[in-house]
């Protein structure tokens, strides 16, 4: 039995749109999977992912059947938000991860941010962090975007102030995405939808509202898809999250992904074993004293630390 090959485009969980190389352009094929994945021993709520390049058999009523899901140069994972066990693929085979954030409206959480870059660092994935809608910043917010951007790009990651309503960044943001794979992020409300549909009009994706009552955004997205740019590249989009939570992580692995943290490790008198907390000799803790590591990534840390931490380690592992 022959199989094709074809690039998930699109998941709704329960069925997959796959473009195939052989088809006239625009026509996909709708396929399901049979069987269970896991990802390093531990349950996937959605075994593929976009992005996922696979192998499938065509049926006879024109849907096909994913027999096989091929090696993966990178993937982003995190906590499924439904199954406290289980682990939800969120985008597989990535040039970069793109995070919307905005300053306010709804306002924002810089811890958020850490807990992000938690998820795409043990992955080696770049990221680009966008500020969006700078059109309502006043001079407070925009010291505080200077100030995070700093810290930012301090460690390496690209910062970008955006705003669709005056057009600030707007090329900046095409030509990050120009001819890769990316994927875009953000929590509900912070203007993704609106920026894309600002860089590509023609996609025309639906775009949302703040609620009234609660101050957060209400979600646009219902299932990631990948979507062709006309200036070349493809994004995928995915819905507004909520929260992050890592299940799959020990706290040696917070302690190793938090960049700036793990180039001062081999400093710290235990190494690549110190957590960066109460140990004697730890360069890290020297370096946030002198200011050399930010203070909010260093509170992030711990935070992140102790919900690691509290997590049980049996329980993180039980067989779902």
């Amino acid at each position: 039995m022959s199989l094709d090959r074809g690039i998930v485009v699109k998941s709704t969980g329960s069925w997959y749109l796959l473009s195939v190389s052989n088809l006239p352009e625009g026509e996909k094929i709708k396929a399901r999977i049979k069987g269970r994945f896991r990802l390093h021993g531990l349950p996937l709520t959605n075994p593929v992912a976009v992005g996922d390049e696979v192998e499938f058999e065509r049926l006879s009523d024109g849907t096909g059947m994913i027999k096989k899901i091929l090696p993966r140069k990178n993937y982003v994972v995190r906590q499924s938000p439904r199954k406290k066990h289980g682990l939800h693929l969120m985008a597989a085979n990535i040039d970069q991860a793109v995070l919307i954030v905005t300053i306010r409206e709804p306002n924002l959480k810089q811890g958020f941010i850490d807990r992000y870059l938690l998820m795409t660092e043990p992955y080696n994935i770049p990221v680009a962090l966008v500020f969006n809608k700078a059109d309502v910043y006043d001079e407070g917010d925009m010291g505080v975007y200077e100030y995070l951007r700093a810290i930012y790009e301090n460690i390496g990651y690209s910062v970008l102030l955006t705003s669709v309503v005056s057009g600030i960044g707007l090329e900046q943001f095409r030509s990050i995405l120009q001819g890769k794979i990316s994927l875009l992020s953000g929590q509900s409300g912070v203007g993704k939808s609106s920026l894309i549909n600002a860089i590509q009009p023609s996609l025309q994706l639906k775009t949302g509202t703040l609620s009234g009552y609660s101050g957060k955004g209400q979600h646009t997205t219902t299932f990631a898809e990948m979507y062709a740019l006309d200036f070349g590249g493809q994004i995928i989009d995915t819905p507004g999250i909520k929260t992050l939570s890592f299940n799959h992580l020990e706290p040696l692995d917070v302690a190793h992904n938090f960049r700036e943290f793990f180039a001062l490790s081999s400093q710290c008198r235990f190494g690549g074993s110190c957590l960066h907390r109460s140990e004697p000799g730890c360069a890290v803790k020297e370096a946030v004293e002198s200011g050399q590591i930010s203070e909010l990534r260093y509170l992030s840390y711990l935070t992140l630390l102790e919900e690691t931490e509290s997590q049980n380690y049996w329980e993180r592992r039980k067989d779902y």
